[in-house]
């Protein structure tokens, strides 16, 4: 970074020539006042006004300087890209040890993002958009989610269900709902609060208003233990003949609640409102 002194009988004078001389705006430049001008006495002992003038970091280099900052302080073998302009920031992580800087599902990853992205729009009315990528992990993750959302819609409309997906993130959010706004069969919804919200996929051919929720395997499970078959109407008409009671009725019943399609990193060895 080029960094200046400059001199003139006043500070504003001192100022007006060094941005002029470095090509800078006021609000491209930071300035800091090293020497107040002093008169003296009868011309004896005056002094100039003195100024250090140095070009201001742009979004990108500050977070970038932070991301940088964050790897020496753990300590981790890791080198930045930045590429910086009116679509947003991203910062690329250059390492050998990948699944560290990436982590389980992209923790550590969006960690990182997220702080980088605090640190770009601290102070600033417009917000930028700060991604943080390492070995090409944002854009297979991207395709994997496509693909994904692909499948399922297909699954809901062949079952006539709606298709509920794990918790997301935002940005994970975006791509499902953007892979499937042109698909004239589903149309796609958030519901959840943070750090819980997730995706339902709705098909027009909706038949069954039980949500259809996707185990870890991808598997599809109601959200009862079970769910209602053969078995379940047999036991009905058994409880209707007794009454509306059996003794499989008076014992409780165990829950079982299932959790949302592994959406899990693929690489691991290696203000939304949607």
């Amino acid at each position: 970074m080029e960094i200046k002194e400059f001199t003139a009988k006043t500070i504003a004078e001192a100022i007006k020539v060094g941005l002029e001389e470095m090509g800078l705006t006021e609000d491209q430049a930071d300035v800091e006042v090293l020497e107040e001008p002093t008169r003296g006495i009868l011309g004896i002992g005056s002094k100039k006004a003195k100024v250090r003038i140095s070009k201001k970091k742009t979004d990108g280099e500050r977070a970038n300087d932070f991301v940088n900052g964050l790897f020496e302080i753990i300590n981790m073998p890791a080198t930045t890209e930045l590429q910086e302009d009116e679509n947003g920031i991203v910062i690329n992580v250059i390492t050998t040890t990948s699944s560290s800087v990436i982590g389980y599902r992209g923790e550590v990853l969006d960690a990182i993002q997220c702080l980088a992205g605090a640190v770009a729009n601290t102070g600033k009315d417009e917000y930028s958009r700060v991604v943080v990528d390492c070995e090409g992990y944002r854009g297979k993750r991207e395709e994997t989610l496509k693909n994904l959302a692909e499948k399922l819609a297909a699954k809901a409309v062949r079952m006539g269900r709606k298709v509920s997906l794990e918790p997301m993130n935002p940005f994970e959010r975006r791509v499902i709902h953007s892979a499937l706004a042109d698909n004239a069969d589903v149309k796609t919804a958030s519901e959840g609060k943070e750090p819980n919200r997730y995706i339902s996929i709705i098909p027009n051919n909706i038949r069954n208003s039980r949500p259809l929720r996707e185990d870890r395997r991808g598997n599809g499970k109601n959200d009862r233990k079970g769910g209602r078959g053969k078995n379940d109407r047999g036991d009905r008409r058994d409880n209707r003949r007794s009454g509306g009671f059996s003794q499989a009725a008076a014992k409780p019943v165990k829950r079982s609640v299932f959790g949302g399609t592994y959406l899990g990193n693929s690489l691991k060895n290696n203000n939304e409102n949607n």
